[in-house]
């Protein structure tokens, strides 16, 4: 009984052509399965998808963890380390001056929408309106917000110090 396969392997033509094939093939192969196993350790180079920076313009104060954000604009980000991802950090509308470091909560959505998304807590009658949570494009999980519990301090955004 003859085996075909073994004599296939025997062939000296056959076997300088596998390895041919193999010289041209292997490290185009290598560099592809490099390049798929590790594209999702690699964050997103968009910024926006990596701190969240969201840009808000508000009409009327409002309150976040001790803070009241009088009218205007400001910028939302998370804290750039990943072992922090819970870290909101509020900047003035130049993205410049750091106003309030807040620890948020994680808080999960069912069916996330392509815009921001920010829900406000019922303050009592001459009090601030207080953010309640803060979701990012698209995504199901977001930020909640502690309800204060007492007046929060006014922040001053002048320019300067």
């Amino acid at each position: 009984m003859t085996d075909l396969g073994a004599e296939a392997d025997l062939n000296p033509k056959s076997e300088r052509k596998r390895k041919t094939i193999m010289k041209h093939y292997l490290p185009v192969l290598t560099a592809l399965a490099t390049s798929l196993m590790s594209s999702p350790l690699i964050p997103s180079l968009k910024a926006g998808d990596v701190d969240k920076k969201t840009i808000i313009t508000i009409s009327q104060p409002v309150a976040m963890e001790g803070t009241t954000l009088p009218a205007g604009q400001y910028v939302l980000k998370l804290q750039e380390d990943q072992s922090s991802r819970n870290v909101v950090r509020i900047f003035d509308g130049d993205g410049r001056r750091l106003i309030a470091t807040i620890l948020a909560i994680h808080a999960y959505r069912l069916e996330p929408t392509a815009e921001t998304a920010f829900k406000f807590y019922d303050s009592p009658a001459g009090q601030p309106t207080a953010l309640h949570t803060w979701f990012y494009p698209g995504e199901s999980s977001g930020f909640e917000f502690r309800q204060p519990k007492k007046a929060a301090v006014p922040v001053s955004v002048e320019a300067g110090g």
